[in-house]
């Protein structure tokens, strides 16, 4: 693996756990209503195991496991992005909200490119 191939897979494991740490703190902010609290569940699981399955992905054994791992990182993003659409937020956290949604739909791009170049 080239330098600048290893270095972008350390800027997307950085990228996705960043995203993850953002939805945690959103989770925090939001009213704890019986709904919210469900969803926050969901979320902040769909939101680690974008991350965690790319880690997965970088040390798989084969290409067909790569790209299975991939694949969960896409699906993962979009779930979240639903979870994000869905919980309930203060007019405080809407911005931070939409920019997570946002960084949600750039990922699930991302490793739909990913997909596609490694077919």
């Amino acid at each position: 693996m080239s330098e600048t191939q290893n270095s972008k897979h350390y800027d997307l494991e950085n990228r996705t756990l960043k995203f993850a740490k953002n939805v945690i703190e959103l989770v925090n902010k939001v009213s704890k209503t019986l709904p919210n609290l469900e969803i926050s569940k969901q979320l902040i699981r769909s939101a680690g195991s974008v991350g965690a399955n790319y880690i997965e992905a970088n040390e798989s054994l084969s290409k067909k496991d790569f790209l299975m791992r991939i694949k969960i990182c896409r699906k993962e993003s979009k779930e979240t992005c639903y979870w994000l659409k869905l919980i309930s937020c203060s007019k405080e956290s809407e911005i931070e909200q939409s920019t997570l949604i946002q960084e949600s739909q750039e990922l699930m791009k991302i490793f739909g490119a990913i997909v596609e170049k490694s077919k």
